[in-house]
């Protein structure tokens, strides 16, 4: 009766040396749960032998109510996702990976008891803690996949005679020393000169006896600190008004903040990710190298501030963790320091920036070397330029509209539509499964899971209130044939036959193509947003041979940025030179996937002016025979001439 009332929460047990543990991905989550006393789910440990399930069980807490499964009992949806992951009651919308996962609890913790608002304060300053996904934000990557990571690893050889600290963890060091910056924080600074003035005035009277303790109170409970606990406690710092002299010193002059917290002063979800982590590397490295925790004292330091926050030392024993307070060393031998660590890195990141050749403003000199070169931005001839869905006869769901669009806004979103579903419709084969990646609130998947009921369709978006509305909107159909995913792309691992994506900004589509490379499938994708590829962190750019043997990633930059520049109040010729950059982008994804054995076309968009982002890329998996030919041939969906009846193959040759 309780799986039928609640979400399922699905957690990876894994066998080592044939027994069986639990990763530090599944360990974190058991932690958020104690924390925050949520019994909002039915909590299901996942075994991949049979043999391993009664054992499984105790390694939990038997304070923690869960059961254990076996990895092919899990629901059809939930075996093209990484764990852990969140199955609703209708087993039609799943919640995948790490952040996604421990964010959906906070929120149904929230849900259950509205008073509880220091939960809330666990998802940030605007309640963007760890939002941003890993492969696009290298602070998320640190926290959800770097540092879990290199502590199991450390964990399978904690005796390797040359123990070194990972570089994830000496990041993490590196970031806790540098200074702290939060929202309204300078009149936390103004309180803390005057702290400091005051400490000046006051402290050859209080010089002996501090001496004689052994310690500072200032110390042992500094402006920073106390911020943090206050805010932990719901209970404001009492303030008064700061002295003329103290109001007239600049921002500049102030004081800077230490970090409490990983993420400054407030103890956030960031702090729940790591904690596991930090507890079992600390206890593994004392017991084999203590002399390693010389280069780590702002991490120690960490940790002992996080045992000080409210309902943290319970939830940790309750998941069976007994929290130490390992001393830091009151110095730090030379040449073992973070920052020495990491030096090496950061001079080859600016060596590498350094030695690429300098390029001129505006992208004429560019594209002028590409074209010297032979490069120029090519687009392959639209199949179907005409054919169109029956709006009209639609149901009212379907309906773009139903974001509320305007009229105009409507149109050209029903004719980007069209574009991507005629050539979708050409590749489908009864029983495949399509994946509709970047989905927003499903205009595309919810068309295509209506217009090909033989075919799977999965919406995947990282956006829970997006998923919600197209969830919505597919019951409102009454679709059997849709699964909703609210993940990042890297958590999902299933197999498919399709990917599209309609307008999957910047680094999105070179990600879904990546997806699409990696299972075989065949795709149609729709890029935007050109300026924001190079902040990726998973891709570097240009993505081709040929590119980059052409192009600089300052050079390929110049083209992404002004390829954003196809806006229709725009001049015409900006406008088509913001098209040809579009082109060669793009040209240069299609190379990269030429690579992988596929066939990979540039197309625009019928009508252009549906869209200023009007490109699409469509790619096939080549034959055997065409690859052993030398020459790229593809099947090309193609109407007749009078745009009725079903597709003709029209054999293209891609040079």
């Amino acid at each position: 009766m309780k799986q039928q009332q609640q979400s399922s929460l699905y957690l990876e047990v894994v066998s080592q040396t044939e027994e069986p543990c639990l990763p530090l991905h599944t360990s974190i989550v058991l932690f958020l749960l104690s924390y925050c006393e949520c019994d909002s789910f039915t909590v299901l440990l996942v075994c991949n032998k049979s043999d391993s399930c009664q054992a499984a069980r105790r390694l939990v807490p038997e304070s923690l109510d869960v059961s254990v499964i076996e990895a092919d009992e899990l629901p059809q949806l939930l075996r093209g996702c990484r764990l852990p992951v969140v199955l609703d009651r209708a087993q039609t919308l799943c919640r995948a990976g790490l952040a996604v996962v421990l964010r959906h609890i906070i929120n149904q913790t929230l849900q259950a008891e509205p008073n509880r608002n220091h939960m809330l304060s666990l998802l940030g300053f605007k309640k963007t803690c760890l939002k941003a996904c890993a492969e696009v934000s290298k602070w998320t990557k640190l926290c959800e996949i770097d540092i879990p990571s290199a502590v199991e690893e450390h964990l399978k050889n904690p005796t390797n005679e040359h123990l070194q600290v990972p570089l994830s963890i000496l990041q993490l060091e590196q970031r806790l020393r540098e200074p702290v910056k939060v929202h309204n924080d300078d009149k936390i600074r103004r309180q803390k000169l005057r702290q400091q003035r005051l400490n000046e005035k006051t402290g050859q009277g209080n010089k002996e006896s501090e001496s004689q303790s052994g310690h500072s109170s200032e110390d042992s409970e500094g402006l920073e600190l106390r911020t943090a606990l206050a805010k932990l406690d719901s209970v404001l710092i009492l303030t008064t008004r700061e002295n003329s002299e103290i109001r007239k010193v600049k921002t500049t002059d102030l004081p800077p903040l230490e970090h409490i917290f990983a993420e400054g002063l407030y103890f956030t979800l960031t702090d729940v990710v790591l904690l596991p982590c930090i507890y079992h590397y600390l206890n593994s490295i004392q017991s084999h190298a203590a002399s390693t925790l010389n280069q780590l004292p702002h991490l120690l330091r960490w940790y002992s501030q996080v045992q000080e926050v409210p309902g943290v030392r319970r939830a940790a024993e309750a998941c069976g963790m007994t929290l130490s307070r390992p001393q830091a060393p009151l110095s730090i031998p030379p040449g073992l320091s973070a920052k020495a660590d990491l030096s090496e890195q950061v001079e080859q990141e600016q060596l590498e920036m350094t030695t690429q050749l300098p390029f001129v403003g505006g992208p004429r000199p560019t594209m002028t070397k590409l074209k010297e070169n032979g490069i120029e931005a090519l687009f392959a001839p639209h199949p179907c330029p005409a054919w169109t869905l029956p709006w009209d006869t639609l149901p009212a769901a379907i309906n773009p509209t139903e974001g509320k669009m305007s009229d105009i806004r409507t149109v050209r979103k029903r004719q980007q539509l069209n574009n991507l579903v005629a050539l979708v419709m050409e590749l489908a084969r009864p029983g495949n499964t399509i994946v509709d990646f970047c989905s927003g609130t499903g205009h595309l998947g919810i068309v295509l899971a209506h217009t090909l009921p033989n075919c799977q369709v999965i919406l995947i978006e990282n956006k829970e209130e997006s998923l919600l509305r197209a969830q919505i909107r597919s019951a409102d159909l009454g679709l059997t044939n849709i699964g909703f995913i609210q993940a990042n792309l890297d958590y999902f691992t299933g197999p498919f036959h399709i990917g599209v994506a309609l307008h999957a900004c910047g680094v999105a589509t070179d990600m879904v193509m990546e997806h699409c490379l990696q299972a075989g499938a065949a795709f149609v994708i729709s890029p935007c947003c050109y300026g924001f590829m190079p902040n990726a962190v998973k891709f570097t750019f240009p993505r081709s041979k040929r590119f980059q043997e052409t192009l600089t990633s300052k050079e390929h930059m110049i083209l992404c940025r002004f390829a954003d520049q196809t806006a229709v109040q725009l001049p015409p010729e900006r406008r088509h030179i913001g098209k040809q950059c579009m082109g060669l982008v793009d040209l240069d994804r299609s190379w990269a996937g030429e690579a992988h054995g596929y066939s990979v076309r540039v197309m625009t968009m019928e009508p252009e002016s549906c869209s200023p982002k009007n490109n699409m890329l469509v790619g096939c998996l080549l034959q055997k025979s065409a690859l052993e030919d030398g020459v790229n041939k593809v099947e090309i969906p193609a109407r007749n001439q009078d745009n009725e009846g079903p597709f003709t193959a029209q054999k293209v040759q891609i040079s």
